[in-house]
């Protein structure tokens, strides 16, 4: 049987303006199914977590490189 899904994460590839999102947003709620779109505002936890992510990516690239 397959898992029943409640809600989905949808993650931008950086930060926008909310105005410049509300179309986005807009998009996203005239879905079958959609009931809510919520914007996420940018913490420096977020800048964080997507800086080391980065890194760590460059450093797996480099160690294949070498």
């Amino acid at each position: 049987m397959t898992d029943r899904l409640c809600a989905l994460t949808v993650v931008l590839d950086g930060t926008i303006r909310k105005d410049d999102a509300e179309s986005i947003m807009a998009a996203i709620g005239v879905i079958k199914g959609v009931v809510e779109v919520r914007p996420v505002v940018a913490s420096p936890e977020a800048y964080w977590a997507r800086a080391t992510a980065l890194r760590e990516l460059k450093d797996r690239l480099w160690d294949i490189l070498r």
